[in-house]
């Protein structure tokens, strides 16, 4: 018998959870900063006011993230909201006297990308009033961002975005992929990078920058310079044509 697979990554695992949200705009914007970070779990608990997840506003600060929009799901209650969940992390700038211990945003990170076995949900307040006391109190943890102290108003979207952040990052960890923004070109090979030393000596000898006989230590510190550059096959061969025309200019009668 085939038992079916789990999928234990933290981007299937991690809800966002909204409750009596007052502004559209909002709701759209935290699809957006869900889907940027690659989260898609989205619940509402009682928004204020009809057609929540279709509203123009919405659609409109969703700005892509529409699909994010369309599975999202509306619910009558917070125990409807954190059906299938574990665990639960309440979002709040204002910390209470009575409540579940206050963790930073990549501890909790940390500790939902190590707890495989954990499906959690970010609970997020009503932009002015936040989240009430009662369901606080039901999470195991009381997310505060520690922002500037003088001025710690963060928007609700804002607020997610930094959640839905270190999350990402905790979850991808030593798998970070490389940004595929610019140009990114091959690594030069070591024969590569040797070939394009000897061209360069040579050409500095040619125009008397570097004695041949007493070297020093110049060739060492250029090798220094550029094995810190993670130099690229283009780059060796823009460096062997300096070089090149060096040595052609050089054989030139002055």
């Amino acid at each position: 018998m085939n038992l079916p697979e789990i999928n234990t990554s933290l981007f299937k695992r991690l809800r966002f959870i909204l409750v009596e949200t007052s502004r559209s705009g909002n709701i759209g914007a935290v699809a957006r900063a869900m889907k940027t970070m690659g989260f898609s779990d989205l619940v509402l608990v009682n928004p204020r006011f009809a057609d929540a997840l279709s509203d123009p506003e919405a659609v409109a600060f969703a700005s892509g993230a529409q699909d994010i929009l369309a599975r999202a799901r509306i619910v009558g209650s917070i125990a409807e909201a954190l059906e299938g969940c574990n665990y639960a992390a309440a979002v709040s700038a204002r910390l209470r006297e009575f409540s579940p211990p206050v963790i930073a945003p990549r501890a909790i990170a940390a500790q939902l990308a190590a707890g495989t076995e954990l499906h959690a949900a970010v609970i997020f307040g009503n932009e002015r009033f936040g989240l009430p006391n009662e369901i606080v109190e039901q999470c195991n943890v009381l997310i505060n961002i520690p922002a500037n102290p003088e001025y710690s108003s963060l928007n609700l979207s804002q607020a997610a975005q930094v959640i839905a952040y270190e999350c990402r990052v905790a979850a991808l960890g030593d798998e970070q992929v490389a940004s595929p923004i610019g140009f990114h070109g091959d690594a030069a090979s070591l024969a590569q990078v040797d070939g394009m030393y000897a061209h360069l000596q040579e050409a500095l000898v040619a125009i008397d920058f570097l004695d041949a006989d007493n070297p020093k230590k110049l060739m060492p510190r250029l090798k220094r310079l550029f094995s810190r550059t993670g130099l690229e096959t283009e780059e060796v061969n823009i460096l062997r044509g300096i070089a090149r025309h060096i040595l052609v200019m050089a054989k030139k009668p002055r």
